[in-house]
Formats: structure tokens, C-alpha cells, sequence
């Protein structure tokens, strides 16, 4: 009896001493000094039962388990219970998601979620191993290698994931309209992220394409919209922002490339139940390619800070949306590091578009949707129908030839469906301007 007493008293202790010691970490963080409200008491209760099924498993369970184990799990279960991005990090967890937000890390190349106990791939990151092994959005991982992964906290599976570069690892996936699962055995390397790339498609239309939002996406976007009106010796006729498969990222980095094109007014708010999860970010004055016709892209891969950019344009009246229904992640999370190296990464606000509306498991809607298709080139028959060109002694046209690089671009356009139909749009929109 006294056994089960000091395990009792013990288990408290160590119960209020954990509590509040996060909730110390919480409110100095947030700035919160106000005493507890009457209804925020421990609830003792709960903490009783608690305690118990804990001197169970210290006493009960078929290994010895350390005290240490038994309180991270109970940790780790409290956040993800909450939602499927909420989460605790022990301190290499942390460290690899700062790492996250530069742009440099060492893994697989994707960015993935929870969702019925299974590893959901939101997006493949752009030129890593696990987008040239074929990983796609919507793709359900259910084992690593030879462990399965239900029932497997997220943070475990992704550093199951990382690895030293060069190994290995077998990936079982579910993929929808496959009859079987896909075996995928990718080769892990050191990850680095660029995450805007730029180029002409033709003469007056730029092509930018951002991958992830990091600290740095905003400069970067700068830098390519100068080096595009550069190349083009003058101000461009249209834009394609190319954010297909991009997971999000940094807040801070989707306001400033929204900022980038709208001259005034909202571009995102949260709300939440603390006061500094309230915020209002508005654009500054200038748009950096002077009113230019914008066209998006995004799909089911397109993922909150992309998403924040894709309703501000498409509320302000910025840019025209193309695409797939986005994603669906509209909660904002809050890093609040422990005193041991640790943090806890929690879901505090809601972000909103200018107009209002929460994409929380909504999405954006594109204001003109593109159905999901690959485009093959028909066979070719042996005849071909004859023209002008085809005659002998005809007159030379005087432009002189496409060059092998005009021809090049030209075909990957037509192979890559939506920015075919977004340039489309973009010189559509030209021609009725003028």
C-alpha cells in the first residue's frame, strides 16, 4: 500500500512539475503574465488517472520502462491528439526543422503528414531523390524499409527517413488507382533546397517557380523578377508563379512574395485564442513587374504559405488562379522552445485571406480548374499533310529559323498541360489589353 502511495505522490509531483514547467515555457513565451483563471485549475481527477496507469506500467509492463520514456511518449501523445501538425520535438527533431527553414538538410526530399496512422506525402521538394524516384502527392507511406508505420509518430518516421547520404531506404506506398502497393527504394542525400527558379518561356513571359517558402524565398524572388525583365530588356506581358507541390514553409517569406505584386490593402490575418496569434500583414506600395497579368498555378500539393499567396492574389484581384484545389492547410504553428533544447510546435491561429475566408481543410478554389491529364503526342502517320514549306523552290520567309532552344522550350511547354494553358491565358489577356 505505501508502494502505491509513493508511486502515487511521485507521479504527481512529476506531473505538476512537467505541466508547469510547459507552462512556464508557454506564457513566457507569449508574454502572458495574468494569474490562472478559476477555470483553468489542474484538473486532479484526470491527473489521478494518469498517475495510475502509470505505476501500472512501471510495475506491469513486460520491460523495464524509464521514467523519462514514459513522459515524452505521454508528451508526444498530448500534442498529436490535438491535430495533425501540432507535435513535440526532442532536440535533434528541433534542430532538423530549423534546418527545414534554410533550405539545407539531409533526407529524402519531401514533405509529409500524418493522416489514419500513415505517412501522407504532401508534396515531393523539387530536384531531390524522392521526386526522381517518383513519390507523388497524395502518396500514403506505409512502411519503411520493413517497419510498418502505423501507429508511428510522425517526428519517428520522418527520422526514420534521414539518413547518412548514399544509404538507402523501401519505401512501401498506397497510391490511389494502383491495384497493389508501390515499392520505391530511394538513395538519401544532403538536401538543398532552391527554392525560386526563373526563365523566359518566350519573348515578354516570364516563368517563376517556387518550390518552398524559406528566410530567404523573398530576396530570391527579387532577384529573379529583375533578372527576367533583364533578359527581356524591358518590362514583362505576363508572369506564370508556378507553386504546384510546394508545401509552404516561413509566414513571413508567402507575405513578401505577395507583397511583391500587390501594391496595397490585406494580405493575410490570423486569428486565435491568444492575443499575439492575432496579426495583420498589409502590402507595401510598388509591384515589382508594374501590373503585369499574373497567372498561378497550384494543386492538391499546393500547401499553406502557398496557399496564403493564392488567396491574397486571387482576393486582391491580382493574378488569376489555374489549377487543382489546394491543399487545405490553413492553421498557423508556433515553435516554443523548452529549457532542455526541446520545443513544441503548436497549433495557435487560424490564417485567413483578405476576403475572409479560412482554407482550413477547404483550400483555395482556382478560378479556372484544369482537370488532371498527361498529354501524349498521337502517332504519327507516314504522311504528313503537305505545306508551303514542303514545296520545292518555295520563298524563304525572311525571320530566319526557330532556334534549337525555342524549339526545346516549346515542346516542354506543350508535354507540362496547365503552364501551356497558363501562357495561353497570359497572351489572351495581352491581345484584349491593347
Amino acid at each position: 500500500m505505501l508502494k502505491k502511495k509513493n508511486i502515487f505522490i511521485l507521479s504527481l509531483g512529476i506531473m505538476l512539475g512537467v505541466f508547469m514547467g510547459i507552462c512556464a515555457s508557454v506564457f513566457a513565451e507569449q508574454e502572458i503574465v495574468e494569474p490562472m483563471a478559476e477555470t483553468e485549475v489542474l484538473p486532479y481527477e484526470e491527473l489521478r488517472t494518469f498517475t495510475e496507469i502509470f505505476g501500472r506500467i512501471k510495475r506491469d509492463y513486460v520491460e523495464p520502462v524509464s521514467d523519462k520514456k514514459l513522459l515524452e511518449d505521454a508528451i508526444r501523445g498530448m500534442l498529436s491528439g490535438l491535430d495533425p501538425h501540432s507535435a513535440y520535438l526532442v532536440a535533434d527533431e528541433y534542430q532538423q526543422l530549423k534546418e527545414g527553414t534554410t533550405g539545407q538538410f539531409g533526407g529524402l526530399g519531401i514533405e509529409v503528414t500524418m493522416e489514419n496512422g500513415f505517412v501522407k506525402v504532401v508534396s515531393p521538394i523539387d530536384d531531390t531523390p524522392a521526386q526522381r524516384a517518383g513519390i507523388k502527392t497524395g502518396d500514403l507511406i506505409v512502411r519503411l524499409d520493413d517497419q510498418p508505420v502505423k501507429g508511428m509518430a510522425l517526428g519517428d518516421a520522418v527520422k526514420l527517413m534521414r539518413g547518412e547520404p548514399g544509404s538507402k531506404i523501401l519505401l512501401t506506398v498506397i497510391r490511389e488507382g494502383e491495384g497493389a502497393p508501390l515499392k520505391i527504394t530511394i538513395t538519401r542525400a544532403i538536401i538543398k533546397v532552391k527554392s525560386v527558379k526563373s526563365r523566359m518561356l518566350e519573348k515578354g513571359y516570364g516563368y517563376v517557380r517556387i518550390s518552398s517558402f524559406q528566410s530567404g524565398t523573398g530576396e530570391n524572388l527579387k532577384e529573379a523578377l529583375a533578372s527576367l525583365k533583364k533578359e527581356n530588356a524591358g518590362n514583362l506581358k505576363g508572369l506564370v508563379l508556378d507553386l504546384r507541390n510546394n508545401p509552404g514553409g516561413v509566414l513571413n517569406a508567402a507575405v513578401e512574395v505577395s507583397d511583391a505584386f500587390i501594391k496595397s490593402g490585406l494580405i493575410v490575418y490570423t486569428e486565435g485564442r491568444i492575443e499575439n496569434s492575432e496579426m495583420r500583414f498589409s502590402a507595401a506600395p510598388g509591384d515589382l513587374i508594374d501590373g503585369a497579368p499574373i497567372v498561378v498555378l497550384i494543386n492538391a500539393g499546393s500547401a499553406s504559405a502557398s496557399e496564403i499567396v493564392a488567396g491574397a492574389l486571387q482576393d486582391q484581384k491580382r493574378a488569376v488562379i489555374m489549377g487543382e484545389k489546394s491543399f487545405g492547410k490553413g492553421s498557423v504553428q508556433t515553435i516554443l522552445p523548452t529549457s532542455k533544447g526541446s520545443a513544441v510546435k503548436l497549433t495557435t491561429a487560424r490564417y485567413y485571406t483578405p476576403s475572409g475566408r479560412s482554407i482550413q481543410a477547404e483550400g483555395i478554389e482556382p478560378d479556372i480548374t484544369l482537370a488532371h491529364v498527361k498529354l501524349e503526342a498521337l502517332e504519327t502517320s507516314e504522311f504528313k499533310p503537305v505545306k508551303e514549306a514542303d514545296l520545292s523552290h518555295h520563298l524563304e520567309n525572311g525571320k530566319g529559323k526557330e532556334s534549337s532552344e525555342d524549339v526545346k522550350e516549346k515542346e516542354a511547354l506543350e508535354k507540362d498541360y496547365p503552364l501551356y494553358q497558363a501562357l495561353t491565358l497570359l497572351k489572351g489577356i495581352g491581345i484584349m489589353s491593347k
